[in-house]
């Protein structure tokens, strides 16, 4: 399957901006379910400074600098990418249980591991021909961690607790939750902010993506296991006999969760689905803060207005 993503960000300010600085996070990641055959930025004002790199977690990262006066941003990215079938994961369902997972993140590594490795350099993950030499288990742990905006709490340890039945298999636990989170919160963009805390999610019952997909992270990391964040987009298709909305699509975000010997195993508490053919990644990390897609500091602009548009068009093979 093949996309074409054009993400567009427009920012508008009250007064002239002299300087701005920022770090991009559009570009889709290249691992063993995608391949971004191509990715063009478009930025206005031209930046005098531009260029990329790959971040901790081996994202792809544009950073680029606009030294001109100006009143209005424009950052348009258009990407193409293939996407490849996924595995039939039935057969993982039965296998380690929560609490083996647990025992094996928590395991103390042999002397003989190597160092720390970039995340760009582990191309394999999720691969169920994965055999697990033990270094990806010890990079796995650093999402086991509290991050910048998930921390585990007793509260999210009551919540996900009848997910875990005693030595009930590890993937069976996240889809039942996953369900849970489906069908006990109601999804309102109007609730919540980039900054509302997971209590405040955990109690209203409300959300959107990007809570959903903390608030399953937590549940996990409370109990010992590693999960990371995964930001990206997911084709929308109009409703039978509507015509297709150029531009009303929208960033998404899921999560996966860490099984050894196998990989990284994603989960879209959202929709309720494990992402297949619609799902298009662009980074990973352990939270939000760590792939925010477009962010920096400008000096001057007074008040501004931000509008994104996104449009996910498949393509004919």
């Amino acid at each position: 399957m093949k996309y074409r993503i054009t993400h567009t960000t427009t920012y508008n300010y009250s007064q002239s901006v002299g300087l701005c600085q920022n770090e991009a996070r559009l570009q889709p990641r290249d691992f063993w379910r995608q391949r971004c055959e191509s990715s063009i930025f478009d930025i206005t004002p031209t930046p005098v400074d531009f260029r990329e790199f790959i971040d901790f977690f081996g994202n792809r990262v544009a950073y680029f600098a606009i030294q001109q006066p100006h009143r209005q941003l424009v950052v348009t990215v258009i990407s193409e990418v293939t996407l490849f079938p996924r595995p039939d994961i039935t057969g993982l369902l039965k296998q380690l249980s929560w609490e083996q997972v647990r025992g094996m993140l928590q395991e103390m590594p042999n002397h003989g591991s190597k160092p720390y490795q970039n995340q760009s350099q582990t191309q394999s993950e999720g691969q169920s021909q994965n055999q697990d030499s033990g270094q990806e288990t010890l990079e796995a742990r650093y999402y086991i961690l509290d991050s910048p905006m998930i921390a585990a709490q007793c509260e999210l340890a009551d919540y996900a607790r009848p997910s875990f039945q005693p030595d009930r298999p590890l993937l069976d636990v996240v889809r039942d939750l996953m369900q849970r989170i489906y069908t006990d919160f109601t999804y309102d963009p109007a609730f919540t902010t980039i900054a509302t805390p997971l209590s405040e999610v955990l109690a209203h019952r409300r959300g959107v993506c990007q809570d959903f997909a903390h608030l399953a992270i937590g549940c996990l990391r409370s109990f010992g296991l590693a999960a990371r964040y995964v930001s990206g987009y997911m084709e929308t298709l109009p409703a039978q006999g509507q015509q297709r909305l150029v531009g009303a699509d929208a960033s998404h975000a899921w999560f996966a969760v860490y099984l050894p010997g196998t990989g990284w195993v994603e989960f879209d508490p959202t929709n309720n689905k494990l992402p297949f053919d619609q799902h298009i990644t662009l980074a990973w990390g352990r939270d939000f803060a760590d792939v925010t897609p477009l962010k920096g500091i400008a000096f001057g602009g007074g008040q501004h207005t931000l509008s994104v548009s996104v449009d996910v068009l498949r393509l004919e093979q």
